[in-house]
């Protein structure tokens, strides 16, 4: 079980720090470079989807964290499920407020502010980007 554990921790951080670098370094760049008003009108539908998707993969890659942590393994593995689970209460806490701005259909989407928004928005995701990244990282030393 502590394997499986270990394996699904590693797997799920492994795949959200894929889609969150993704986010960074292709879809929010692209989506930028095609201005404000195009940017601001597919950040909704682009944030609707990945939320489901990042937001599972972190909470089940921390619950198989802690798990492996529980069943015996070392205490670095709750180290990297606390990384990896940072970025729940990060985006309820720290990113929301920018997200619901962004989202609110009374903003007018080619303004100055939209774009600052949206430029804001790819920092702070960001964070979380590196937060993922730091538990995948120690999750394959710990496996290797």
């Amino acid at each position: 079980m502590l394997a499986f554990t270990q394996f699904v921790a590693t797997l799920s951080a492994a795949l959200f720090t894929g889609a969150a670098v993704y986010v960074n370094l292709v879809e929010h760049p692209a989506r930028l470079s095609c201005g404000t008003k195009v940017a601001a009108t597919e950040f909704g539908p682009s944030y609707k989807r990945a939320a489901v998707l990042q937001a599972s993969l972190s909470f089940v890659s921390f619950v198989a964290g802690v798990a492996a942590w529980r069943l015996g393994g070392d205490v670095r593995w709750l180290v990297g499920a606390v990384l990896i689970g940072l970025a729940i209460p990060y985006t309820l806490v720290v990113v929301k407020p920018t997200n619901d701005q962004l989202l609110d259909p009374a903003r007018n989407p080619t303004s100055v502010e939209t774009h600052m928004l949206l430029q804001r928005w790819g920092w702070l995701h960001g964070v979380r980007s590196v937060l993922s990244l730091a538990a995948t990282i120690l999750y394959l030393y710990l496996l290797v």
